[in-house]
């Protein structure tokens, strides 16, 4: 009888201690469920749940608010997602918030992760839909791996034929490894591009101290510089001197030709020089002239002393004199 009642506490305890258990499980799965709190609903559309379950977490800005309540397939690129959320939460989410599903560490479960808008919004009210963002899939991520893959082996290989084809002493880059004679002329272009470039950098310099050292006040230089009337007055007289050496070209060059012609025996300029004869009657005749002009100073004097015109003269000589003294 003794031991038929211990059987039975120890049943009844064991039962007791198993309800209390049960009971606080339930407390807690509620809990996690949001079942024995005030919530609201929301929901978001994505094109793909990347293995969301029912019962997962919500999260905003990092902090459990909720779970996922239900899985709908619209259609055949359209899922909507709703959520549970606390109602103390409310206040804090605004319409412009965005959902992104992710995964809860490495190797953890699906989240759908809530993260507030940056513009300011209108409050969240139960039942609105809010903006989804697709994260790139992981079969995506993989394509895409695989492609960057392949590219990078092509682009291997093509590295591989250019360094083979450098080795080799191909093309302009292989030359210059390879090819110590056009190493060198390649140097020395650098070289001579250093000596040029410090024969530039001194001839600026020295035109810069001249610049520098122009009176701008009082030199020529610095009026045809500053002082556009000046430039264009000298500009006017280079133009004119430009003509007048044309004209002069063409004056010599008909000179040339007088000058030719006169050489040829052409014109009387050339006869009067060549020709002895008329040249010895030239001077035979100025002979003549100045003998002629000698005895007609004579005659002259005859006259004066003629009776005939001797009161002609004298006249002539009371008025020069009269002239004289006026």
């Amino acid at each position: 009888m003794k031991t038929s009642n211990t059987q039975k506490f120890s049943l009844g305890l064991f039962i007791f201690i198993t309800t209390i258990i049960f009971v606080f499980a339930l407390y807690l799965i509620g809990n996690k469920q949001n079942l024995f709190g005030n919530t609201f609903r929301i929901s978001a559309v994505f094109n793909n749940v990347n293995g969301l379950i029912l019962g997962n977490n919500v999260r905003f800005s990092g902090i459990n608010i909720g779970t996922v309540k239900n899985i709908v397939m619209i259609n055949d690129s359209t899922i909507c997602v709703d959520m549970i959320i606390e109602d103390k939460m409310l206040q804090h989410m605004k319409r412009n918030a965005v959902a992104a599903i992710g995964s809860d560490g490495l190797v953890g479960s699906m989240v759908i992760n809530i993260v507030p808008g940056k513009e300011i919004s209108e409050a969240l009210k139960s039942g609105d839909t809010i903006q989804s963002y697709n994260k790139t899939s992981t079969t995506d991520m993989l394509e895409t791996l695989n492609t960057t893959n392949d590219n990078a082996a092509k682009l291997t290989s093509d590295l591989l034929k250019i360094t083979a084809a450098i080795k080799e002493g191909k093309g302009t880059i292989g030359m210059l490894i390879e090819d110590a004679e056009m190493a060198s002329d390649v140097k020395q272009t650098v070289v001579n591009l250093k000596t040029a470039s410090s024969s530039a950098s001194a001839t600026i310099r020295e035109l810069k101290h001249i610049i520098s050292a122009i009176n701008y006040d009082e030199s020529l230089a610095a009026v045809l510089l500053s002082d556009p009337a000046s430039a264009n007055q000298m500009k006017s007289i280079i133009a004119n001197l430009e003509k007048s050496s044309e004209n002069i070209d063409s004056i010599i060059t008909n000179l040339n030709s007088v000058v030719l012609d006169v050489k040829n025996g052409k014109g009387t300029v050339n006869y009067m020089i060549n020709d002895t004869v008329l040249v010895n009657n030239i001077d035979e005749t100025m002979k003549n002239v100045k003998e002629g002009s000698a005895r007609l100073n004579e005659n002259m004097e005859a006259l004066k002393h003629n009776f005939l015109f001797r009161g002609y003269f004298r006249k002539l000589a009371r008025d020069q004199r009269k002239e004289a003294e006026k």
